[in-house]
């Protein structure tokens, strides 16, 4: 990301879904699979929180999950890179991140707000609580997922 002109990029995904159960009832499988243009693949369903179990899969990736989980990892991605511009050795990232579905309109429900919890560590001193606070900030501003959504996302690092 540093040191990179932004350039036009594409960014694939197939979801695939066979059907399994009674499809006109409504008593199908959400169970599907994800495959990423780099070879990635993982088994995603609807929330159980939103189609109970069995129709949904509470071992795979809901949607929600995928989007809140691109948000964290854009985030520390930028982050990273931004901390090693400035000369800070960070030995390791961790992100408990959080999504909140709320009601946009009645009938209508969304991803009203993540939540980033970054738990960052330094192999070399610990830059002083501005500075990280200026590259969370830089970071957030320059997420190409966080600047794609209408959605607040909140930076709490711990």
């Amino acid at each position: 990301m540093s040191g990179h002109r932004a350039r036009m990029s594409g960014h694939r995904a197939w979801v695939e879904w066979t059907a399994q159960g009674e499809f006109a009832s409504g008593q199908y499988s959400r169970r599907h699979q994800v495959r990423f243009d780099g070879g990635a693949e993982i088994v995603a369903s609807a929330s159980p929180d939103i189609v109970p179990a069995p129709l949904s899969d509470p071992a795979g990736v809901d949607p929600e999950e995928m989007l809140v989980a691109a948000v964290a990892s854009c985030h520390m991605l930028w982050f990273l890179s931004l901390a090693q511009q400035a000369g800070h050795s960070v030995s390791r990232y961790s992100d408990a991140a959080a999504g909140e579905m709320g009601r946009i309109e009645p009938g209508r429900f969304a991803l009203t707000r993540i939540t980033l919890r970054p738990d960052i560590a330094f192999a070399g001193p610990v830059p002083a609580a501005e500075t990280l606070a200026r590259l969370h900030e830089a970071a957030h501003e320059r997420c190409f997922i966080a600047n794609s959504l209408k959605t607040e996302v909140v930076v709490e690092p711990l």
